[in-house]
């Protein structure tokens, strides 16, 4: 599309970060949220009576057949990530896919492959790639502004105890703290640092084999290292560092939608960059939205904050990390 009428979006799953992302997009006066689909007919009508959407259905291919929708978002439990968005690109669709984009690579090549081949929009909901703040501490880091980058520092674990029944201790539906939380530190080096050249990794797995924390080190051949850990068995700090050969920059919480990062170099006083007032809410879905709205009306297929191409350089540190300390999915060979 290239005109500059309301982008119509559908949604796909009515969870909680379906009704999070959806309050977010029904403020934005240029998208319009046309449908929404749900397992069950229920679901669905009552999220449309909850965020004043006129279409509910009970299946997801209605919504994939849906032609008044340009975009869908879909927010279905990580184990239906392929079938979901791939029913939709199929369809027509521009997808929005929530993070992480799929199980393991193949499924994440399976979708690229199939939306490069139709010309169809497709980009993983990376809403930190979009975040504002993060996006200029890239610019800083990519200025040279603390020189070559030499180690980075990150962490996301939630306090939990979460019991078997929940969906983060559940194999079938991609449980576990690394696909859930620990996408978000991998995705902050590679943000950085680009693909590592190896990687070594450990893991305290719970009874069902789905990881309670993963600690990882990533390496390249430029000598730098990420330090990356997550958990659903303690809260961490979110925090982030970044250290180059001039400098550092720290994000003392929240490192994926920070408030402010701070810069520190030798004989300089420190220098904080703080979230500007206008860009909302730091926890606002509205970046990656309007970055898709952006990229339709330019009549783009990839976003280029949220690479494709990028996407599948995570799902490969994913797959490795997994690989070496022993989670498996149902369905996955090996």
């Amino acid at each position: 599309m290239t005109d500059n009428r309301p982008v119509r979006w559908g949604i796909l799953a009515t969870g909680g970060i379906a009704a999070a992302f959806t309050a977010d997009l029904v403020d934005l006066p240029d998208a319009e949220v046309v449908a929404v689909a749900s397992r069950t007919e229920e679901s669905a009508k009552a999220f449309a009576e909850r965020f004043g959407i006129p279409r509910a259905y009970g299946d997801w291919s209605a919504l994939a057949e849906d032609e008044d929708v340009d975009v869908v978002y879909v927010a279905t439990p990580h184990s239906a990530h392929r079938t979901a968005a791939g029913m939709c690109l199929e369809a027509g669709r521009g997808v929005l896919c929530e993070k992480p984009f799929t199980l393991n690579v193949r499924e994440a090549e399976e979708l690229v492959a199939l939306a490069r081949g139709r010309g169809q929009f497709l980009m993983e909901a990376m809403w930190m790639y979009c975040n504002p703040l993060v996006r200029r501490l890239a610019e800083v880091v990519g200025d040279g502004v603390i020189g070559e980058v030499r180690t980075v520092q990150a962490d996301f674990g939630l306090e939990g105890p979460f019991p078997p029944s929940h969906r983060l201790r559940d194999p079938a539906q991609g449980g576990g703290a690394l696909l859930d939380l620990g996408v978000y530190p991998i995705s902050f080096a590679q943000l950085l640092l680009g693909e590592p050249s190896d990687i070594a990794a450990r893991a305290v797995l719970s009874d069902e084999g789905v990881d309670l924390q993963t600690g990882a080190l990533l390496s390249w051949e430029s000598g730098a290292l990420a330090s990356v850990h997550c958990s659903i068995v303690g809260g961490t700090a979110t925090s982030a560092s970044v250290t180059g050969s001039k400098g550092r920059i720290d994000i003392p919480h929240g490192f994926f939608f920070p408030d402010r990062f701070i810069v520190h170099r030798d004989g300089r006083d420190p220098e904080t960059f703080a979230v500007d007032p206008a860009d909302g809410p730091r926890n606002s879905f509205r970046h990656e939205a309007r970055e898709v709205m952006r990229a339709l009306r330019a009549g783009e297929t990839e976003s280029p904050l949220v690479p494709l191409d990028g996407t599948l350089a995570v799902m490969r540190t994913l797959d490795a990390i997994r690989d070496r300390v022993g989670v498996r999915y149902p369905g996955e060979e090996g």
